[in-house]
């Protein structure tokens, strides 16, 4: 495994990635957005993409704890908030593009079924056709959702304090 890969094969039940965060790895997009905790518990009750004003108040509430993290010096979830805001644009995205949340034509065989990580990862329908996209999947409530988490998530990704930090992290962890 690469340093910089992320380290999925970890018991993410048992570990505390604020007392452990030499065990995370910033890893690619929203890797691990799911598992790493505490921070999944701190954040993900605040993810909210129904519509343009709910996606408001959770990017704002979810970028205030961006900026407490970094407050605290807190790399690990500085990062996992960053990963929220982006997957709040990326999940948006997609219901934007696809009313039903599917990207994919069904598939009859899983050909990634029982195999490890990264082969499993992503849809089981993946590389099958991609059904179209909804008409107006630039202008509906979940394409305004997006580009609210999408300039939250720039804010986030650009912040001299993040890229500070994340830079002392590597050069302490990596």
């Amino acid at each position: 495994m690469s340093k910089n890969a992320f380290p999925y094969d970890l018991d993410f039940e048992k570990t505390d990635f604020r007392k452990n965060p030499e065990l995370y790895r910033v890893g690619r997009g929203e890797q691990g957005v799911l598992l790493v905790q505490p921070y999944k518990s701190e954040i993900l009750p605040y993810w909210r993409f129904k519509n343009q004003e709910i996606a408001e108040k959770s990017a704002l509430k979810i970028y205030a704890l961006f900026e407490e993290y970094l407050r605290q010096e807190d790399f690990v979830g500085a990062d996992m908030a960053r990963k929220y805001l982006q997957m709040g644009f990326t999940r948006a995205r997609r219901y934007a593009n696809h009313a039903n949340g599917r990207k994919y034509k069904e598939s009859a065989d899983d050909a990634t079924e029982g195999k490890a990580y990264p082969y499993s990862a992503g849809s089981k329908n993946k590389g099958n056709e991609i059904l179209p996209q909804a008409p107006d999947a630039l202008t509906n409530e979940k394409a305004k959702a997006a580009a609210v988490f999408k300039k939250y998530w720039f804010k986030a990704k650009d912040h001299e304090e993040y890229l500070r930090q994340k830079a002392a992290f590597r050069k302490k962890y990596y």
